[in-house]
């Protein structure tokens, strides 16, 4: 390997330019080697369709992964819950560094919690699995799918476009407005998605030097943990835009927690998982399982009762239709 700079593909985004910031300093604070950031714009980050009209998984990815394979950059780092569970042929996952906050955030107006925004209060999110949980919490709140960074997504709820947005932590600590946080989810509240707050850091795997130089930012709780949330969204046959929430957690033994979650807040099934960190893939296939038991019980029922079902946990399932106009601000 020489000593010229190593290029490292980053989208374009604010966000994404910082998180690959810390990256190259990190691995050039370790290994000594100078890094160059390389921009390279994805179909995702072009397009204003929502997620799942142009792909989902994968949409902020390929393009990276194109770079890397023609040799236009050596490595490049995304969001790992953007990354699809799959393995990619040529590509190796060579470190996942120390994981950032995995919760989800709460921007609203007026400094207010979830509980203090006015009834049918509008909240943007482009991501089911936030909608189905907000919902889950507040049967009133309405739901605005929105696409774009981060900033123009706070600028809507400046405007009076919106009553909140609700947005990854890491991401707002990353780009410098954590002072627009009005409450932080904790995972018993809101499971974040698979690999939330963690980076994965990709090169080809047939640069075996280059994998390893790359390892001395990669830490092994983090991948562990995430090695789990990922099995178990890969075993459900689900992407980042499927309205599944995962969160693992703990050194000596890890435990999984996972939801799968109606697109109208009306029903959520759970699982969950323990053991040692070397049992992460197991773990995760363990509460997948569970959660396609619950799947299937579900179904059987309802087709006992002669009821709607939905058709997969992992994609589009949906309760039985309620009225929400019953239920009071602030209650699940």
């Amino acid at each position: 390997m020489s000593n010229s700079p190593l290029r490292l593909g980053t989208r374009r985004s604010p966000m994404a330019i910082e998180q690959s910031r810390q990256v190259a300093e990190a691995v050039t604070r370790r290994a000594g080697r100078a890094v160059e950031l390389i921009g390279i714009t994805s179909a995702g980050d072009v397009s204003q369709e929502q997620l799942t009209q142009i792909g989902g998984t994968g949409v902020f990815v390929s393009a990276l992964r194109s770079a890397l394979l023609v040799g236009e950059v050596d490595f490049a780092v995304h969001s790992l819950k953007d990354l699809p569970t799959g393995s990619a042929e040529g590509i190796a996952l060579a470190a996942i560094p120390v994981r950032d906050d995995p919760r989800d955030a709460l921007a609203a107006a007026g400094g207010a919690k979830l509980a203090d925004l006015p009834r049918c209060a509008r909240i943007g999110t482009g991501s089911p699995r936030r909608a189905g949980q907000l919902l889950l919490l507040r049967g009133d709140l309405q739901p605005v799918p929105v696409r774009g960074n981060a900033g123009t997504r706070l600028a809507r709820v400046e405007s009076g476009d919106l009553d909140a947005v609700v947005l990854g932590h890491a991401g707002l600590a990353r780009i410098g407005r954590l002072d627009a946080v009005t409450q932080v989810f904790e995972p018993d509240e809101m499971l974040p998605a698979a690999g939330q707050g963690a980076l994965a850091v990709e090169c080809l795997t047939g640069r075996e030097d280059l994998v390893a130089l790359l390892g001395c930012v990669d830490d092994a709780p983090s991948r562990a943990a995430t090695t789990a949330e990922r099995s178990m969204l890969g075993a459900l046959q689900a992407g980042c835009a499927a309205p599944v929430g995962a969160y693992a957690a703990g050194t000596d033994v890890l435990r999984l927690r996972g939801v799968v979650v109606a697109a109208d807040g009306g029903m959520a099934l759970r699982g969950s998982a323990s053991g040692p960190p070397a049992m992460a893939e197991a773990i995760g296939q363990q509460v997948a399982g569970e959660l396609l038991s619950a799947e299937r019980e579900v179904i059987r029922q309802c087709q006992v009762r002669q009821r709607p079902a939905g058709t997969s946990v992992a994609g589009t399932m949906t309760s039985e239709p309620r009225k929400r106009q019953g239920r009071k601000a602030g209650q699940g």
